[in-house]
């Protein structure tokens, strides 16, 4: 679905698109109970770009897992337009740090974009059609017969954004996405997403330790406390909704906000 304004009212459901309640994660093992999430409480209308920092160890991670439905929590809930999540739903995709181990280096790029949609029950018109689009909306339409390991570490990336958009979800979850690539990569990198997100509209949560990042990507930015985790703070980004890597981090705005969310988390830090 393609949006002049992702966050327009009119293109909302009732019900949040994603809804975090009361979430909390206790590991117990090896006599020893550590509670990794204490208490966490957000939401997500339909297409809106939210980003989570928070001090190391914070749980990030974690929390993003508990919210794909790969971690099982111990108490609260994860709703996806208003339906409980109990295990990972066809209506989420996930792209992680750790781009190498998540394509497979036998398959070529297009082959790695489709295996999801082949599992999904899409027909080979259907396959052909979202892989072209997805590697097209990436950058990488030329690249569809190589292979991952033909190529840079960002360029894989790309890959494993595609696989993700490819698979049409509701909810795109990125677990600090671009943290093993170079400066001049991950600039590119985030200005791809921000151009998926207007693109297609869809509804995005991006995890990231760094504070520059939140701010230039986020229209809000969830800003976790120390573990055991609760939401310190959801701080508004009121950049505008087109942005820039020069003007934007250049505008005294900027300079602003990343200077409170990196005080938030300072004192998350003292806290401990």
């Amino acid at each position: 679905m393609t949006m002049n304004d992702p966050r327009a009212g009119e293109a909302r459901s009732r019900d949040p698109m994603l809804a975090i309640r009361q979430l909390r994660k206790v590991y117990d093992g090896s006599g020893r109970t550590v509670e990794a999430i204490r208490d966490v409480t957000f939401s997500l209308d339909e297409g809106e770009l939210v980003c989570i920092v928070g001090p190391s160890g914070a749980g990030k991670t974690t929390l993003l897992r508990c919210i794909a439905g790969l971690l099982e929590p111990t108490s609260g809930e994860v709703m996806l337009a208003g339906k409980p999540i109990a295990g990972p739903s066809p209506g989420m995709a996930v792209v992680f740090q750790e781009y190498g181990r998540s394509l497979f280096p036998w398959m070529r790029v297009r082959q790695n974009v489709e295996l999801p949609l082949k599992e999904k029950g899409k027909s080979p018109e259907e396959r052909r059609r979202l892989v072209d689009e997805s590697l097209e909306a990436v950058g990488l339409r030329d690249a569809r017969e190589a292979y991952p390991w033909q190529l840079s570490g960002g360029m894989q990336q790309r890959v494993a954004i595609a696989r993700a958009i490819a698979y049409e979800p509701k909810v795109l979850l990125m677990d600090e996405p671009f943290a093993s690539v170079d400066a001049q990569t991950r600039a590119e990198l985030e200005d791809l997403v921000r151009a998926i997100w207007v693109r297609l509209g869809v509804t995005i949560v991006f995890v990231t330790h760094d504070i520059d990042e939140s701010v230039y990507l986020g229209e809000r930015v969830v800003v976790l406390s120390a573990s055991p985790t609760t939401v310190m703070q959801d701080v508004p980004i009121d950049l505008g909704s087109v942005r820039s890597q020069l003007e934007t981090r250049a505008d005294p705005r900027f300079g602003q906000l990343r200077g409170q969310i990196y005080a938030l988390i300072k004192d998350a830090k003292h806290q401990v």
